[in-house]
């Protein structure tokens, strides 16, 4: 494991952001894809939350596509479980061991389309 602090300069879409220079993957987190409103809702979300923010991100060692894989910290509180609250997330259980589970409200499970990798 390793731990990256920084400014968010990128924010791609809800499940990955840019943290000094360094693409995150949210370990856990299933968010719309940003072809549909909600994806861009989300986006926009994440964009209000850590843009420009310094956060901190746990990395797990795995990388999916130019992505390293981890969980990230604004102030302290988990950015996955607060976009899963907010209705712009879902949980991935197959990576999260259904950490956000309880969190994700009715509204986002009916209009998010849940990854077939994270049933």
């Amino acid at each position: 494991d390793r731990i990256i602090e920084g400014r968010v300069t990128v924010v791609r879409d809800v499940d990955t952001i840019v943290v000094a220079g360094t693409p995150v993957r949210r370990n856990g987190l299933d968010g719309p894809e940003t072809s549909t409103r909600i994806g861009r809702e989300a986006r926009a979300f994440m964009e209000r939350l850590v843009r420009g923010e310094m956060v901190s991100c746990l990395l797990n060692g795995d990388r999916t596509y130019d992505r390293w894989v981890g969980a990230c910290y604004l102030d302290g509180q988990d950015i996955a479980a607060i976009a899963v609250a907010n209705g712009f997330a879902l949980d991935c259980r197959r990576y999260s061991g259904g950490r956000y589970r309880d969190l994700e409200t009715p509204a986002a499970r009916s209009r998010i389309q849940r990854a077939g990798y994270c049933r």
